[in-house]
């Protein structure tokens, strides 16, 4: 059986990395970390308007050969900290830039499930991707417009760190049981 692909999507600071990680462990799974965080430390600034459909295709590569490995390895899951929806909004919000929102769609229907984190914990700053609070209800707005207009599997997370953990595990094999 081919290993499901499960996005993590939520606005900035809301936990995504740290669900991921936690999802690939706790489920035997392998998880992609998200690109932008790469391209900010490797650059020491945050992408330029002109970058963004760079970093939305490394993010599909990256997503693309961890699930290969994924494959090889008889992995049941691979659980992505974001997608390219995110970074379509972040052209929308920050550049004010429509011209991502059809690709990034087409490409949402290769997960299996969407877990769409909240924005109920503390923000923490967190280096140079990070543009504070005020982003972050907008964004999670966008992503949940995007999420209702796309009619894909998703299963909002929300609580504390135990609570989204034990939702996610259940979402996600659910969606195995469903698989079999």
């Amino acid at each position: 059986m081919k290993p499901l692909l499960i996005c993590l999507l939520g606005a900035e600071c809301t936990g995504k990395t740290t669900l991921a990680q936690m999802l690939a462990t706790r489920m035997g799974g392998l998880w992609v970390p998200e690109y932008l965080r790469k391209f900010c430390d490797e650059h020491g600034r945050t992408p330029r308007q002109s970058e963004q459909v760079h970093i939305m295709g490394m993010q599909v590569r990256q997503e693309e050969d961890v699930l290969a490995i994924a494959e090889q390895q008889h992995r049941t899951n691979v659980f992505c900290d974001t997608a390219p929806l995110l970074t379509a909004i972040y052209s929308d919000c920050v550049f004010g830039d429509h011209a991502l929102y059809p690709q990034a769609r087409a490409l949402h229907a290769r997960y299996a499930l969407t877990l769409h984190l909240a924005p109920d914990i503390p923000w923490v700053a967190d280096g140079l991707q990070r543009d504070g609070m005020v982003h972050r209800a907008r964004v999670h707005g966008l992503i949940k417009r995007e999420l209702a207009a796309l009619c894909v599997p998703v299963v909002p997370i929300s609580g504390t760190p135990e609570q989204r953990l034990s939702n996610a595990i259940h979402a996600t094999r659910s969606l195995a049981d469903s698989h079999r």
